[in-house]
């Protein structure tokens, strides 16, 4: 099963021949690129496997096994050229990056290896048809609202009084359907994960305060939890986009605009609760994350790269996670739940069957 790559350390990723390195070290400045030199034997009495020896003490290099690699998460400085780029690209990885505080700047996302005209001239139609487009919309805030609903539940057995909330948050689920545009739909979206962040300082037993949700910048550990947390849902999803024929930049629930993957944001909400939310309840209960992870300067508060490191160990095993999923009768991983997800999406798109989000049955 190939797997997320996640580096720390600065440094630089290069392609030689067809195997990819991660050179450890100051990112520098980038340079012209030039092929790499192959190690020319000047005595005799060297064999190859010296010469190789030798070499890799040189340059301390870290091999990474393409066939191996699902994703490459950076979250350090890191240089690389066009020949490096070309190369993940015919091997169809997605690079995804992030800033010094931990928070997503963008993608490098391949040229799709999945075209299909036919279904980005439907993908549009559904977004420039009003009707068509709120019908999606409300089925992302419906798989989103039923999945915040059963993690209230979740914990309402688990002696946390969810008594007062979770009849809000299904009469909120009911007023969905009756919607008529994506604001109104936003709106009752927002009125929901207000509900819910409510919550949040009964289902946490450290003492967190926490009151509002705030994006730019977070202000205090738990927002700071929920913006790194998000962010690799919202990567995750664009990578299982990435493997199918749907375009990434037509979304319904979101606005489409510039310089973002809006149709991620959009399947994205439906699985935050059970990826993003489940895990920091587990690290804040179980106190794997406190206080000392978390580094805050004058109105701004983000995850240390130990405490990073320690939420993606959480969030790689919760993707390999597996359940034994209702309709296919067997087992799959939370992964493969979202790429899932996208196969149901184009059968709407298709007109071949509605769209019925996931929603958590355990």
């Amino acid at each position: 099963m190939k797997r997320n790559y996640y580096i720390f350390s600065s440094g630089k990723l290069i392609r030689k021949q067809n195997t990819l390195y991660f050179e450890p070290g100051p990112a520098g400045e980038p340079e012209l690129e030039k092929e790499e030199e192959e190690i020319e034997i000047e005595d005799d009495s060297i064999t190859e496997d010296e010469a190789e020896k030798q070499e890799q003490q040189r340059i301390p290099r870290k091999p990474i096994p393409v066939e191996d690699i699902e994703s490459i998460y950076c979250f350090s400085e890191m240089r690389f050229n066009t020949k490096f780029l070309n190369f993940i690209a015919q091997k169809q990885i997605t690079l995804h990056l992030f800033n010094y505080y931990g928070y997503y700047s963008g993608s490098f996302y391949p040229r799709e290896p999945f075209i299909s005209g036919s279904l980005l001239v439907k993908q549009v139609g559904h977004y420039t048809d009003a009707e068509k487009r709120v019908k999606l919309a409300q089925k992302f805030v419906e798989g989103s609202a039923e999945n915040i609903r059963m993690n209230l539940k979740y914990y309402d057995k688990r002696e946390k009084d969810m008594s007062p909330f979770i009849p809000k948050i299904e009469e909120l689920i009911q007023d969905i359907k009756h919607t008529t545009d994506v604001q109104e739909l936003m709106g009752i979206e927002g009125n929901i994960r207000s509900t819910y962040y409510t919550t949040w300082n009964l289902i946490i037993d450290q003492v967190i305060e926490f009151e509002k949700r705030i994006k730019r910048p977070p202000t205090n550990p738990i927002n700071a939890l929920i913006s790194f947390g998000n962010s690799l849902v919202y990567t995750t999803v664009l990578s299982e986009i990435y493997k199918t024929q749907l375009n990434p930049l037509i979304s319904f629930l979101h606005e489409p605009g510039e310089r973002r993957f809006s149709l991620a944001l959009d399947i994205a909400e439906i699985f935050k609760p059970l990826l993003s939310d489940r895990i920091i309840f587990a690290l804040m209960n179980k106190n794997m994350i406190t206080e000392k992870h978390f580094d805050k300067q004058m109105n701004y508060c983000y995850l240390s790269e130990a405490g990073r490191k320690i939420y993606l160990q959480e969030y790689d095993e919760k993707l390999k996670t597996t359940i034994k999923h209702r309709q296919l009768k067997k087992s799959v991983s939370y992964r493969h739940l979202i790429r899932l997800e996208c196969y149901k999406i184009i059968k709407h798109i298709l007109g071949e069957k509605d769209y019925e989000p996931f929603k958590i049955w355990w």
